[in-house]
């Protein structure tokens, strides 16, 4: 008896023995993968620390493969957006001087003619005007050497000089002067040189479509109307037809060319209040951006900028901004007041203030300001 005690005993303590090892190797597992862990994370951090990564930083990197994607499709796609402005646009001129143009000299009083002709032509002169001058004309690109330049830095994809307002446009892979961004629709970049035939092409095109747009409305109802009683009528045939009856008279048919031209005014209609719609928003943005002297990048730039300096109780002012009016007159190059004609009512190829290298006072800005600052 007291055997089989004693050999319970010795038992119960070789078990008690193996739990209390088996704890502290466990425990010992855990502290090496918490050490482990621990030196994993600070070797992570010492290679990939940096003080200015905030949330938009990671973003950006968590989205760079979109972005290169977006950046390739929009470099060989180019020229097919061109393709179809081009065709678009023909397409509602073609439908105007088809269409339309025969019907107002039929209807319209003499004063009103001379309305239509006079301000649809020069409204489509502008249009082409600027569009081509957008798509032909080079942004402006700083030279490779730093001979000429003073006070610029160096830009960290194509190893150059990057003078004041000149960003890298990865589309075209290289730096722009004062670059706004680049429009898939003119297969280009927006910058120094080509702003104002940019801006000037999205102003007129939405007048032009809003012209439509308004001139039409009546076309298009009766228009539709006329889409809606086909669409009765040629049911009403079809019925007919399945009943075999003879005795009663068959609805009257659209001729080929009716119907093309109720589906010309209709299309004309949606298509020229649609882009006014979103064409429309998009001139207002920039218009709001020459207002306040900045382009869609410097936007960014200025509002991160002035998110930095209020938090130290200070004010943040665009440097290169020299009053609403003023930013207008330099955006668009109005150094008389004949230039308002001449320059801006008219097809004008000059050229804007300055290099784009260096950004002086303009000679038509009337408040002076203090020197400028590079962004």
């Amino acid at each position: 008896m007291r055997s089989r005690q004693r050999m319970f005993a010795a038992v119960m303590r070789l078990l008690l023995k193996c739990l209390r090892l088996g704890r502290r190797r466990r425990f010992k597992l855990v502290r090496q993968a918490e050490q482990l862990w621990h030196y994993g994370h600070l070797c992570l951090r010492s290679l990939l620390y940096n003080s200015f990564t905030n949330g938009d930083v990671v973003l950006d990197s968590l989205f760079e493969p979109v972005y290169w994607l977006v950046d390739h499709v929009t470099r060989w796609f180019g020229v097919v957006f061109v393709a179809l402005v081009i065709g678009l646009t023909s397409s509602i001129v073609a439908i105007v001087y088809i269409c339309l143009l025969p019907l107002i000299l039929q209807t319209y009083t003499p004063a009103w003619i001379c309305w239509h002709l006079a301000y649809g032509h020069w409204n489509l002169i502008m249009i082409v005007f600027h569009y081509y001058m957008a798509i032909t004309t080079s942004p402006g690109h700083p030279p490779q050497t730093k001979d000429d330049l003073t006070g610029v830095s160096v830009c960290r994809k194509c190893i150059a000089p990057k003078p004041a307002r000149t960003h890298h446009c990865s589309i075209c892979n290289r730096c722009v002067l004062k670059m706004d961004h680049h429009c898939p629709w003119l297969n280009n970049c927006v910058g120094h040189y080509n702003h104002r035939y940019f801006f000037s092409f999205c102003l007129f095109m939405t007048m032009g479509c809003i012209y439509c747009s308004i001139s039409g409305w009546e076309m298009f109802r009766d228009a539709y109307a006329a889409i809606e009683r086909m669409k009765l009528l040629e049911k009403e045939r079809l019925q007919v037809a399945a009943n075999q009856t003879y005795y009663q008279t068959p609805p009257p048919t659209f001729s080929f060319r009716q119907r093309a031209f109720h589906k010309s005014v209709v299309y004309l209609w949606v298509l020229c209040s649609s882009v006014a719609l979103a064409l429309g928003a998009l001139t207002l943005w920039h218009a709001a951006l020459i207002t306040r002297g900045e382009t869609s990048i410097e936007r960014h730039i200025n509002k991160k900028e002035r998110q930095r300096l209020q938090k130290k109780g200070k004010v943040f002012r665009n440097p290169y901004s020299y009053g609403s009016w003023d930013n207008w007159k330099v955006f668009l190059g109005v150094d008389m007041p004949r230039h308002w004609l001449t320059r801006v009512l008219l097809p004008s190829p000059h050229l804007p203030h300055g290099t784009g290298l260096s950004w002086d006072l303009p000679p038509c800005v009337t408040e002076q300001r203090s020197p400028l600052l590079a962004i």
